[in-house]
């Protein structure tokens, strides 16, 4: 017994000292002090000891138990240093080096575009009003003077959530429940989100951003369209911008008008960007139709008021001259940081 745990005790301590790493001197601890180790399975063979040495075996195997031990916490602190020195080498910050760059983000083209809209307009005293997304049939198609045999509806391809609920098609909506508040004048423009069943392609998303503007008072006037309209042009595209109005025909507003703005570009003269016109079609408009006013609870015989609605993926693909809406939705950074 004595010659095995001598035995033992010189090849666990020359394994202790042969390792070389701290995952090594583990697979040793477990060798020689484990469930199934060396001495574990030495003293399973104690019974055959006489009862009379079984004492001082024991204290042998104690010693040899105790030396292992300390040899093993020995190594490991060493290892540990060894360790701790090289990760401590290997971590040496270089104050010379130029500083990491912190990544700062910043506004979508969208938004930048939203934002100098509503500059131009809060400007002007309007009032920036949101409503719902998910709209009812009534607020998106019948008080706008769409009803449901009108043909206007198959020229909007809607997302039905039933009968009478949809995503909403544009946001003339929330005009019409402002004008139901009651609460005159107004002057408002409502941007938001809007869902039309369109193929995702350079100039069509199913899902996009509209700003609808309304005005309503006494004695408003086409002139009045005009001159806003003009305005904002000028404010938004520079100063020398010119508008044209065309006839067009919308069901809630009456007379109705396309609006197209001089190019900017090349100031009217003709070229690539506005296709040789020299004139780039920019929104919709007129004046609020009678039957939209009365439906709202306002009386068309004492207010009128004007309408006009412009997409703003428009304007951001327009001001910032981008050739494709998708662009501004792929989160491409290399895209995006140009803005």
């Amino acid at each position: 017994m004595k010659e095995k745990l001598e035995k033992i005790r010189n090849e666990v301590l020359a394994q202790i000292q042969e390792s070389e790493s701290l995952e090594k001197l583990n697979d040793v601890r477990v060798l020689a002090l484990g469930k199934k180790g060396l001495l574990t399975e030495l003293l399973k063979g104690m019974k055959e000891v006489d009862p009379k040495d079984r004492p001082k075996v024991g204290q042998m195997v104690n010693e040899v138990r105790a030396q292992i031990e300390k040899a093993l916490e020995s190594e490991k602190q060493k290892l540990e240093a060894a360790v701790r020195e090289a990760r401590l080498k290997s971590e040496v910050i270089d104050v010379t080096l130029p500083a990491a760059k912190n990544k700062v983000g910043h506004r979508h083209p969208n938004t930048i575009a939203l934002e100098e809209v509503e500059r131009i307009f809060v400007g002007m005293g309007y009032e920036v009003v949101e409503g719902p997304e998910i709209e009812k049939d009534y607020y998106n198609f019948e008080a706008l003077n769409i009803p449901k045999d009108h043909p206007a509806r198959d020229e909007q391809d809607t997302f039905y959530v039933n009968e009478e609920i949809v995503l909403r098609t544009q946001t003339s909506p929330v005009q019409v429940r402002t004008m139901e508040k009651g609460k005159l004048p107004i002057r408002m423009i409502a941007p938001g989100r809007v869902f039309r069943s369109d193929e995702v392609d350079a100039t069509h998303s199913p899902s996009f951003h509209q700003i609808e503007g309304l005005v309503i008072d006494r004695h408003i006037t086409f002139a009045d369209l005009k001159g806003t309209l003009a305005q904002f042009a000028r404010e938004l595209f520079g100063e020398g911008t010119k508008v044209k109005f065309r006839p067009h025909h919308f069901p809630f507003t009456e007379p109705s008008a396309e609006v197209d703005v001089s190019c900017f570009k090349c100031g009217g003269k003709g070229c690539r960007f506005c296709k040789g016109s020299g004139w780039i079609e920019i929104l919709g408009c007129g004046m609020v139709h009678p039957r939209v006013l009365s439906m709202s609870g306002i009386d068309p015989e004492e207010y009128s008021g004007f309408a006009f609605g412009v997409g703003l993926e428009r304007i951001a693909l327009l001001k910032y001259e981008i050739d494709d809406m998708r662009l501004l939705y792929e989160n491409d950074e290399r895209f995006l940081k140009q803005f």
